[in-house]
């Protein structure tokens, strides 16, 4: 399915469950990114249609909480820390190894969609620096050549 082929219907039971209730932008959102996994413009443009309001305030929600994307994210989602105590314990020599391996830059997604890139800020876990998050999976203390290989290995598995 190309981005201009977003199958809008997904989104009427999402609509009937929700209705025109006061307050439903959000988990409306969060219902249609789930479905598409990010959130297209014209689904955006539907909701905002839908619910009579205008695009620029869904945008706006859309783009305010972190937990939205706008972007088409990859099957899988690594997320480095780059905060004090991972850099200094080696996330920047991570990300060189992440973007040599996968051609990818952080904050991109690799072009056969598998892998998205993501620097983060701080994971609170700087005990085990340095960090790094793989669908939701926590791995600390991690060292390139193995960090590497168990990126290839999920993505292989999946």
């Amino acid at each position: 399915m190309s981005h201009h082929d977003i199958d809008l219907s997904l989104m009427t039971p999402v609509f009937e469950e929700y209705g025109a209730q006061k307050g439903a932008l959000i988990p409306i959102l969060q219902k249609a990114q789930g479905i598409y996994g990010y959130l297209p413009p014209q689904v955006l443009k539907l909701i905002a249609d839908r619910l009579r309001i205008p695009l620029s305030k869904v945008y706006g929600v859309a783009t305010f909480y972190s937990q939205f994307y706008l972007e088409r994210r990859g099957r899988h989602v690594l997320q480095m820390c780059d905060g004090t105590a991972c850099h200094v314990k080696g996330t920047p020599s991570l990300i060189d190894a992440v973007r040599r391996e996968f051609h990818v830059e952080p904050g991109g997604t690799t072009e056969d969609g598998e892998l998205t890139v993501e620097v983060v800020y701080c994971l609170g876990s700087c005990a085990l620096a340095p960090v790094a998050v793989l669908d939701g999976q926590v791995m600390g203390r991690v060292r390139k050549d193995r960090f590497i290989r168990t990126i290839k290995k999920r993505i292989a598995a999946s």
